[in-house]
């Protein structure tokens, strides 16, 4: 089984954010960029599809030179190979129709990419790449068993787990409970070793339209102060919460 994991090289969450350019750009500077949590529950999960039934597992990103850091993580991981496609990830359209060209060529059996990325979370990329490559696809996916072609997958739906089956080839949009995260792995130097003499090939990218443009960003508003109450004075803060927190 031939595996191919989508990965987005995202900052990491405790990075403080800013803008520049009259808002319209992301401020890089001093960022600590990381493999997005999505994803790497689904690097996980095609390990252990290595381990067991011997899988071959592929990552690939659509990023500059910046994110090979990113990618040599992955390899460290376990990854046999990487594929960067160079061009800037300008929206989610762009990053579907470059990825979808390295499937269409790669002949992957499987295709596992993160439900949505933490920095945009606009959770289209694998839904345009099944569409465009006319694949089966099941999103927000947080169990895969794959037996031969056949394809057990469960995935969370409102209130609920939904269990399917289908079959390859087949993309997911995986999530957390795809593996947990006890489960995920920090790359040991052996791994890290190992990585460097990897193969990590640059892709040109293909011709694809933009299909949005970032205008502006904004940051949330900033916290109002806090008010402190006597833990005895239950009166004043029912009050408070009442008529100035309008929570009750």
């Amino acid at each position: 089984m031939n595996i191919l994991v989508c990965i987005s090289n995202v900052p990491d969450t405790t990075s403080k954010i800013n803008f520049t350019q009259d808002n319209t750009k992301f401020d890089t500077t001093g960022v600590q960029f990381v493999i997005n949590p999505n994803d790497e529950f689904g690097l996980t999960r095609a390990m252990w599809f290595k381990e067991k039934q011997g899988a071959t597992v592929h990552v690939a990103t659509v990023g500059g030179p910046g994110v090979e850091s990113t990618m040599r993580k992955a390899l460290a991981i376990g990854a046999d190979e990487g594929i960067r496609i160079n061009a800037e990830p300008t929206d989610g359209y762009f990053v579907a129709q470059q990825l979808a060209e390295v499937i269409k060529n790669g002949g992957y059996d499987l295709i596992i990419a993160g439900r949505e990325s933490i920095d945009y979370n606009g959770g289209m990329v694998p839904g345009i790449i099944a569409a465009t490559l006319d694949i089966n696809f099941v999103n927000t996916c947080i169990g895969l068993e794959v037996d031969g072609d056949k394809v057990k997958a469960i995935r969370e739906i409102d209130g609920g787990k939904e269990t399917l089956e289908t079959s390859l080839p087949l993309i997911i949009g995986g999530q957390k409970g795809l593996v947990e995260e006890s489960d995920l792995r920090i790359p040991n130097m052996r791994g890290i070793m190992m990585a460097r003499q990897k193969k990590l090939n640059v892709l040109e990218p293909v011709d694809s339209d933009h299909a949005t443009t970032d205008k502006s960003f904004d940051k949330p508003a900033p916290k109002g102060p806090v008010k402190l109450v006597d833990a005895e004075n239950v009166e004043e803060l029912i009050d408070l919460l009442h008529n100035e927190a309008k929570v009750i």
